[in-house]
């Protein structure tokens, strides 16, 4: 009786097996601030996600199998990004686009890499996330060693400031951003006549630009979200600063001209040129928009990235992660952005940015 049910169990078994290999899933995830003060950058990344698993698997899935998102909120809080990758580990997740804040991803992307998940971040940009040395993380986005040398460039090429303060916010990035701005200014001579520290978070600037105003400055490099960037810009001018606002790829929302108003005409930001342009990209902004949706900032960052890891998973014939990042460091890939391909610590080979400038409620590139 007992090798009967043994029998009866096995053969249970195998059929539930099969059922489960006939419409196995792949457990992918985005992660990003869904809530919170940069949640427009969370929403751009959700949005991005969702349509590049919807028109992946209308095209099949992979080999077949279909793509499941998982989606998870950091709020861009180091502890909470800890407490998301935990919980992607528990549902299976085998690759995460992901996180936005470097200070997020930094911290997360050492679970990752504890556990066999593959990281494509389509955002965070600090140096420190490839430098280390996981063999598993990689990102669609620049780094800001790069953006911060461009940025201190432009300035010193265009005339742009001849009293400069720098700010950051504190954060992974916005501190990585500053200095790296910083270092390239005074590699050319050029030295600032404030660097300061803002906190995250604060609705009240004037101490600070009374010290500005005081220091003559005419340029504010800001290292920092949009934000913050945008309450100082509105400020200054209230209070009689006209310095110009320069800053980084956290600006790339409209909800930085909601904050400023007329005031933010004129800011300055770097960010790559613009996705939306790519002929790469014609057919996937065209459904966005068709859904009344403007596929801005790191939309189509977090498409590509998705994009990429299905193309590296099916070049490799597995999504075993060591098999995939293999893959993904040996072959360029065709997306939204264009043809990609990365380099031995994950960064995107070739990075490029651009100077953007912000009028009348939208930015466009000079």
């Amino acid at each position: 009786m007992r090798r009967v049910t043994s029998l009866l169990l096995g053969a249970s078994a195998l059929v539930l097996l099969g059922g489960t290999a006939a419409r196995a899933d792949i457990t992918i995830a985005v992660a990003g601030p869904l809530t919170g003060q940069y949640a427009v950058f969370g929403e751009q990344m959700k949005r991005g996600a969702e349509l590049a698993v919807k028109d992946i698997n209308a095209a099949g899935g992979i080999n077949g199998e279909k793509l499941v998102l998982e989606t998870g909120d950091d709020a861009c809080d180091p502890k909470q990004a800890v407490a998301v990758a935990n919980q992607f580990v528990n549902k299976g997740v085998k690759f995460v686009a992901g996180h936005f804040c470097s200070g997020s991803s930094i911290p997360a992307s050492k679970v990752y890499n504890e556990e066999g998940i593959l990281q494509i971040t389509p955002a965070s940009t600090n140096p420190t996330l490839t430098e280390q040395g996981f063999g598993n993380v990689f990102r669609t986005c620049g780094r800001d060693d790069v953006q911060g040398q461009y940025a201190a460039n432009y300035v010193v090429q265009h005339g742009i400031g001849k009293k400069i303060a720098i700010l950051h916010d504190k954060s992974q990035y916005g501190k990585g951003l500053a200095d790296e701005f910083k270092k390239g200014l005074n590699a050319k001579g050029v030295q600032e006549v404030m660097y300061e520290a803002i906190t995250q978070g604060d609705k009240d600037f004037s101490a600070l630009i009374t010290k500005m105003k005081n220091a003559g400055v005419d340029l504010i490099y800001l290292g920092g979200y949009h934000t913050e960037a945008g309450l100082i810009t509105r400020q200054a001018r209230e209070q009689g600063l006209n310095a110009k606002m320069m800053s980084g790829d956290a600006l790339v929302d409209k909800q930085y001209w909601e904050i400023t108003g007329p005031t933010g005409e004129g800011t300055l930001m770097t960010f790559a040129p613009d996705p939306r342009k790519s002929p790469a990209a014609e057919k996937v902004v065209a459904e966005f928009k068709a859904t009344g949706y403007d596929p801005e900032g790191y939309t189509l960052y977090t498409y590509a990235a998705i994009q990429a890891y299905v193309d590296a998973v099916k070049k490799a014939g597995s999504t075993d992660v060591d098999a995939v990042a293999k893959a993904l460091r040996e072959g360029t890939y065709n997306t939204v952005l264009g043809p990609i391909a990365f380099d031995e610590k994950g960064d995107v080979k070739e990075p490029k940015y651009v100077m953007y400038q912000w009028s009348k409620g939208s930015y466009s590139e000079l």
